[in-house]
């Protein structure tokens, strides 16, 4: 598999570098790299992991919504077109989304 890359920004922010390490389904799973900017980011991610891994559905979904309204987009490091509408979950080094 031939190294494919995204950078997750806002806008002209940096936020971090996804290399894809995985397809599983529909999901690319992914090595997160975070740049400077993430760490205004990682508060939203933990909501949401927080949320699911305790089952509660309603936070999670709101947690979600909350990581969308940002506006972040990933940029495809090999040129293509930008990535708007997607869910993304962030743990430590490891990411996963799917569009």
């Amino acid at each position: 598999m031939a190294d494919e890359n995204w950078q997750l920004r806002q806008g002209d922010r940096l936020v971090g570098t996804l290399t894809l390490t995985a397809i599983d389904v529909f999901w690319s799973d992914c090595h997160f790299d975070p740049a400077p900017g993430w760490e205004d980011f990682r508060p939203l991610f933990t909501a949401s992991r927080d949320a699911w891994v305790r089952g509660d559905q309603e936070a999670a979904l709101a947690a979600d919504e909350a990581i969308h309204a940002q506006g972040l987009t990933l940029i495809p490091d090999g040129g293509g077109d930008p990535i708007t509408d997607f869910l993304i979950r962030i743990n430590g080094e490891t990411a996963r989304f799917r569009y």
